[in-house]
């Protein structure tokens, strides 16, 4: 064995790999069902999707899995750097290998930023808020400052002005959602008791996601109430939205989606803002059809985000064990 004193300069510690997989383990994803692998490597850091996670009802293109590993893409990137390197990332680095979402070289020594010590700070206070925002709404230089966080990840986080006018979509959504048996039972298989008693390492509990009414109830159930239109209208006009846009609709610029996604909730985060995602709306085809032509979109609508302010803290999630999350560590004694 060799210490940790011998390493190579590329080489991590053991330490230094639990601060990688721990970053990663609290990444959001679709119906929490965490589908990556982090592999450190010499001078390197790999993220790999498991593709013994499906969802081949919901997302048959596998594009919110996609997205999942691009939010954990962003926070991997926010641990390299924490850890005094520079990240340099390549999205799809192999053909050859194709469950090796992204590849970060970090033998460069950096310091971090002040942007990157607050964001990798909100990545354990990030939770889904899934209740009603209460208190004011978020600020418009607040959201300028969220938005702006996507800048240089291949997505876009555009502001909707008027909100309301999602009343409609989210409606006929909502409605085939709830109607649609095989993506119920689908939900169903995803969804777990969450109580002391019951340990689970993915999967979405009961007490963090329960039954509602739109808009607040994120992912629609059987029992999930759905507004009539003016009321719901009523509802979304005091919610503040951005959608993540990209310029093609390939398995890359859905990992740029999340990777946007998820620099943005943690930039939010910082500012003492809540959010959540919804991406059930855009799996039903003629509602993101519609969305593009009514909004004239130059791009692929891939996810929404609420934002607001609220007093309550959403419970956490259940996570995978870092056994799960991190491969390939050499132990150095």
């Amino acid at each position: 064995m060799t210490s940790e004193a011998e390493l190579g300069p590329g080489s991590w510690t053991g330490a230094e790999a639990e601060v990688l997989g721990r970053a990663v383990q609290r990444a959001p994803s679709v119906h929490n069902t965490q589908p990556w692998v982090v592999e450190p490597v010499d001078g390197a850091v790999l993220l790999r999707e498991r593709r013994d996670v499906a969802l081949p009802h919901h997302d048959p293109r596998r594009r919110d899995l996609a997205m999942s590993c691009g939010a954990a893409l962003a926070n991997l990137e926010l641990a390299v750097r924490i850890l005094g390197r520079r990240a340099d990332a390549t999205i799809l680095p192999d053909p050859g290998r194709p469950d090796v979402v992204a590849r970060i070289d970090a033998t460069v020594p950096a310091s971090p930023s002040e942007e990157d010590l607050r964001r990798y700070a909100a990545i354990t206070a990030r939770r889904s808020h899934r209740m009603q925002f209460t208190g004011l709404p978020a600020g418009r230089q607040q959201v300028a400052r969220v938005a702006r966080a996507a800048v240089a990840t291949g997505a876009a986080a555009v502001l909707l002005p008027d909100a309301g006018e999602l009343a409609r979509l989210f409606d006929h959504a909502a409605r085939a959602i709830r109607d649609d048996g095989a993506y119920q039972r689908e939900l169903a298989l995803w969804t777990i008791r969450d109580e002391p008693s019951h340990r689970h390492g993915s999967g979405l509990g009961r007490t963090v996601v329960p039954d509602g009414e739109l808009p607040w109830a994120g992912l629609v159930r059987r029992g999930t109430a759905v507004p009539e239109p003016r009321v719901l209208r009523s509802r979304l006009k005091h919610e503040t939205f951005l959608l993540f846009l990209t310029t093609d609709d390939a398995r890359a610029d859905h990992v740029h989606a999340g990777h946007a996604l998820e620099r943005c909730w943690l930039e939010a985060v910082s500012l003492k803002l809540s959010a959540a995602v919804l991406t059930q709306p855009l799996h039903v085809p003629e509602v993101r059809s519609a969305l593009i032509e009514d909004r004239g979109l130059a791009g692929f609508p891939q996810a929404l985000m609420r934002l607001g302010r609220t007093s309550r803290t959403a419970p956490p999630s259940v996570r995978r064990g870092l056994g799960e999350v991190l491969v390939g560590r050499r132990s150095h004694t």
